[in-house]
């Protein structure tokens, strides 16, 4: 069992995040925000594939005036990435956004700073502060010796303190870098010493193999340490990969069970079924069923039954053939060219 570690909970629209909530994990568009209709679509396809809150940036005027139209076509609560306007961020809360992101620092001096925290008393909504290795303040730098954990964070705390002075603590909070170790060690050393919710992330991961790889570690680790709320995988790819890929982290710890995971063999010399095409075509077919199992798809007899058999329903190959197993029992045998059919419609049946 993982120890979460306790945080403040804040509500973004109608999703708790931190306390004990369970983790959510969001993305982010990359339509232009105005476009209503391609916005929309892009978040129903991230909803479909388990999306629990999108962000989008907010970049003018016309973005910001998209929100009320967005919000009538989708199901999840929306974040707005607000840079430097402190006056977009206050028209993005009047036309209906769930949270605001903003780093103080860029939006100007305090009386900007008090405009958008005034309007978000007013709406109920929290802030996202979000600092990475590119917004450390200057003088922070200097005096901690450049990029690293203790200044990462110390800037983090310099923008929370900005909105703790305005009688404002509905927050949370992201410490994002590129580099894995820098973003594990920023997010410890800030959960050491701040319970605000916080909101994980290795920013720029890069394209989607090598941004899945270092996501999953960083990720992982700090999840397995207890720390983390909400997650964002940040990948140069379609943003539905990045949901994908999130939940999966989620499910590896065992901090989502909500849907079916597939475990499958690497395949050997002793693999006598097209176990590939299978797994590739399992995972398409698989994914819109909603229920808790765990799915083994192996090939052959001795990764089948014996090392599978925690699995809820699995096949193991044979010559043309599989075995139909539950629970380590054997069922029935199949014909290869059969497989997928029946085990789609056991598993449909259970």
């Amino acid at each position: 069992m993982i120890n979460r570690r306790q945080t403040k909970q804040i509500v973004v629209g109608n999703v708790p995040v931190g306390g004990d909530a369970p983790i959510t994990v969001q993305s982010m568009t990359n339509t232009k925000t105005k476009d209503v209709q391609s916005t929309v679509a892009q978040i129903l396809q991230l909803e479909n594939v388990g999306c629990d809150i999108i962000r989008f940036a907010v970049n003018d005027r016309d973005d910001a005036e998209a929100i009320q139209k967005i919000k009538k076509s989708i199901h999840i609560p929306v974040v707005v990435d607000i840079q430097f306007d402190h006056r977009l961020a206050v028209m993005s809360a009047e036309m209906g956004a769930d949270c605001i992101r903003i780093n103080p620092g860029n939006i100007g001096d305090k009386n900007k700073v008090k405009e958008v925290v005034e309007v978000c008393k007013h709406y109920g909504l929290p802030i996202r502060i979000g600092v990475n290795s590119g917004s450390i303040h200057k003088d922070l730098l200097s005096e901690m010796g450049g990029v690293n954990a203790n200044s990462i964070v110390q800037s983090a705390m310099r923008e929370i303190e900005v909105l703790e002075d305005l009688n404002f603590f509905d927050i949370k909070v992201s410490l994002k870098a590129s580099n894995v170790n820098l973003s594990i060690d920023s997010y410890s050393e800030f959960s050491k010493i701040c319970d605000y919710p916080l909101h994980l992330g290795i920013t720029e991961a890069g394209p989607a193999f090598q941004g899945a790889v270092k996501s999953a570690v960083g990720i992982g680790y700090l999840l397995r340490e207890g720390i983390g709320d909400t997650i964002r995988v940040s990948l140069t790819s379609d943003p539905v990969e990045e949901i994908k890929v999130g939940r999966e982290i989620l499910k590896s710890l065992n901090l989502l069970t909500d849907g079916i995971e597939i475990i499958s063999c690497p395949t050997c010399a002793r693999t006598n079924i097209d176990l590939l095409s299978l797994v590739e075509k399992a995972e398409k077919q698989l994914s819109p069923i909603k229920k808790n199992l765990k799915i083994a798809l192996m090939g052959c007899a001795v990764n089948g039954p014996g090392e599978a058999r925690e699995a809820d329903i699995g096949i193991a190959g044979g010559i043309g053939e599989a075995i139909l197993f539950k629970k380590g029992v054997i069922v029935k045998k199949i014909s290869e060219e059969n497989l997928l059919d029946e085990l789609v419609k056991e598993i449909k049946n259970m």
